[in-house]
């Protein structure tokens, strides 16, 4: 059976539960949120470019919430149940010195975010200021991810080989 490896970007999502799948993507201050249900051996990854935006100097994180609502929502027609969903959590990082940090907003909402829905998050990724390469395997929750070159931010439940962390 020949592997499949679905590649998302900034405001996509996608999801599987087909052990040859695998969903990619490049982070930089972007978050992506990995859910899995093991139970059901489904599982999808988001991609959110901006999670907060503003509306006359009000906070509004109404593009992070539909990203996160459209993936879950997506993952309950496969089968996931709600309260037996996991998350892992990655990227956010600061890309460009200096200027204002859109990954710790992107950060802080997922997290957030997790906290309000008592959705556990499991590992995580996040801040820091090198770029991410995350593979996600959503029939088993099972992820690989590549930090371009530097020094591995803090990561939960992480296993180091070589140039990347396996995260299970």
């Amino acid at each position: 059976m020949r592997r499949k490896s679905l590649v998302i970007t900034q405001g996509e999502y996608a999801t599987g539960g087909d052990p040859e799948v695998s969903i990619s993507t490049l982070l930089g201050s972007c978050v992506a949120c990995c859910y899995w249900d093991p139970i059901a051996r489904v599982g999808g990854m988001n991609h959110i470019l901006l999670a907060a935006r503003t509306r006359q100097a009000a906070h509004c994180d109404q593009a992070g919430v539909n990203a996160m609502e459209l993936l879950i929502n997506a993952l309950l027609k496969k089968g996931a149940l709600r309260g037996r969903l996991q998350a892992k959590l990655f990227g956010g990082a600061q890309m460009i010195s200096g200027l204002s940090d859109i990954g710790a907003t992107n950060c802080a909402f997922a997290l957030d975010y997790l906290e309000r829905e008592n959705i556990p998050c499991i590992s995580q990724s996040l801040g820091g200021d090198k770029a991410r390469h995350l593979i996600f395997w959503p029939s088993t929750g099972s992820v690989k991810l590549k930090i371009q070159h530097g020094t591995f931010p803090p990561v939960k439940e992480a296993v180091e080989t070589g140039n990347a962390l396996e995260l299970f």
